[in-house]
């Protein structure tokens, strides 16, 4: 975490956080809908060269993809400003990852679990990296087809790692993700 000092001369913490998943899971619409500022975005028009690439099954009206990152930020408290960094979903731009990811104290990892396998190589990252995560499913017209506990026990994720259920089109929804990321990323680093 970074300090840095503030109008009432208090310190203000800042913290860089990453969004990330599979591709179409909602990271573009979690850092918009969060994002006290107008977020940056590096979208870019899906052409028929991904046709056969990109699986738009579930994401059918999708008509843009990320191609670098989506950049937003909020203020969790007068004291503690997070900095957003959504990664692109697709694999052939996971090169990007290691740089979005340096100097992060933590991840939020989107789920749509109609496509629980997409969320396999984000999971894996994080594990490996020793960054802490939380496991964010986002329910698609509402649905939350399967409990975390379900989703917990398919990904053999461990007890320690929060899985919660959001909706990344909601305020609310994202900022509380984000502020359980958060408390986790504190503990994690008192262990």
């Amino acid at each position: 975490m970074d300090f840095a000092s503030s109008d009432a001369g208090r310190a203000t913490t800042s913290a860089k956080i990453v969004v990330a998943g599979g591709f179409g899971v909602g990271k573009t619409t979690f850092v918009g809908a969060v994002s006290e500022i107008n977020p940056l975005r590096t979208e870019a028009v899906m052409t028929s060269a991904s046709a056969g690439i990109d699986d738009l099954t579930h994401t059918g009206d999708k008509t843009t993809t990320t191609v670098a990152m989506d950049f937003g930020r909020i203020t969790l408290d007068q004291d503690l400003i997070l900095y957003l960094f959504g990664t692109p979903g697709q694999d052939r731009f996971w090169f990007m990852w290691d740089d979005l990811v340096r100097g992060a104290i933590g991840a939020v990892v989107l789920v749509d679990t109609r496509r629980l396998a997409d969320c396999f190589p984000a999971v894996d990252y994080f594990e490996n990296s020793g960054l802490p995560f939380v496991v964010a499913l986002n329910g698609f017209d509402g649905q939350q087809p399967y409990a975390p506990e379900e989703v917990r026990e398919a990904l053999q994720i461990g007890p320690d790692t929060p899985i919660i259920t959001t909706d990344a089109r909601h305020r609310a929804d994202a900022k509380s993700a984000l502020i359980t990321l958060v408390e986790h990323a504190l503990m994690a680093r008192l262990k």
